[in-house]
């Protein structure tokens, strides 16, 4: 024999079915943006050590006055790892300050890469949350520049 269950009103009001559906709907958009957060900062940390040897590797074919066949700084652009950061790097490669006018050897060369980051694209352009990611490298002239490797100016 089939048993019938009938429930009350005070019982289906006192239910917890679907609770655990709602809670999850609640906190899942937290989590998305925490993940993606999490992501993008990692990315932008990248950037970072990409810039760190980008400029390193500038700063050391300059003071080598090696020959790219073209602009030291549009080469050292050129190698980045990303199209995004390709496209928006900055690269600066000048005497430091104090050094002589022209650098002799022995002079400090400081190349400077810098990339403005933006987090989280789609809220970022949105609420403005940019960040300046710079990375340098300073070494001594090892020999006299005779190639246009110097940006000009200072990179400051």
């Amino acid at each position: 024999m089939i048993e019938h269950r009938h429930t009350s009103p005070r019982h289906t009001l006192r239910s917890e079915r679907g609770a655990a559906m709602v809670e999850f709907a609640l906190v899942l958009p937290l989590l998305v943006v925490l993940l993606l957060g999490v992501i993008d900062v990692s990315r932008g940390y990248n950037y970072w050590v990409d810039e760190t040897h980008l400029a390193n590797e500038a700063v050391r074919y300059a003071v080598v006055n090696a020959n790219v066949n073209g602009d030291l700084a549009d080469y050292i652009r050129d190698q980045a790892d990303s199209a995004e950061l390709r496209s928006g790097l900055s690269v600066c490669i000048a005497p430091a300050p104090g050094a002589s006018s022209p650098p002799q050897v022995g002079d400090p060369i400081v190349a400077t890469a810098t990339y403005t980051y933006t987090f989280l694209p789609l809220i970022g352009d949105i609420v403005g949350a940019t960040k300046q990611i710079r990375a340098s490298a300073v070494m001594r002239l090892e020999t006299p520049i005779t190639t246009g490797v110097l940006t000009g100016g200072s990179c400051s």
